[in-house]
């Protein structure tokens, strides 16, 4: 490992650094990093919080997770929320939990929709609710698709809730 100096600042930083521990500069070539906090609060929550860059902070090795009443991140938790995980009153992204979650695996109170889908109401390839259309459906009331007539609320509430506590947890606000 040898010594180079900071373009931004010019203090010493290792070679190997993908950001200044000094003043957070990426070197060029590395993981474009970018945060935005608004100063306006809500809840004791940011307006807007936006984490653009890898989940993991290169500089520290912690989870970067965007919190705030509108978050947009990689893991974007919020009351609205995209992100490639997103966990919310209404969460758009890759995987999404909330109350209305949209996206390729959604898990949604009132509404899912996506690829595979749970909800009250439930729109997806694959989707499991009370009311449910897509290509393979299991649901009291089925609009579409291939039909599973099982009976499977009260174990869909009991998967939804260790499911939502596992993630709460593993995020570290449960």
């Amino acid at each position: 490992m040898a010594l180079i100096d900071c373009p931004e600042c010019g203090k010493r930083i290792s070679n190997k650094a993908v950001l200044c521990p000094h003043c957070g500069v990426s070197k060029r070539g590395s993981f474009y990093c970018f945060e935005y906090r608004s100063q306006k609060e809500l809840f004791g929550l940011p307006l807007v919080h936006i984490v653009l860059g890898p989940a993991l902070d290169p500089s520290t090795g912690r989870l970067r997770v965007a919190k705030g009443i509108i978050a947009i991140g990689g893991i974007a938790i919020g009351v609205l929320n995209l992100g490639g995980v997103g966990l919310g009153l209404f969460s758009f992204g890759g995987a999404a939990v909330g109350f209305t979650a949209v996206g390729g695996a959604a898990v949604g109170l009132l509404l899912g929709m996506g690829g595979a889908a749970i909800g009250f109401i439930a729109i997806g390839g694959a989707a499991v609710g009370y009311y449910v259309l897509g290509a393979g459906v299991c649901g009291v009331e089925q609009l579409g698709g291939q039909s599973q007539n099982v009976p499977l609320l009260g174990s869909l509430k009991q998967y939804v809730c260790v499911g939502a506590r596992n993630c709460l947890k593993y995020l570290g606000i449960g």
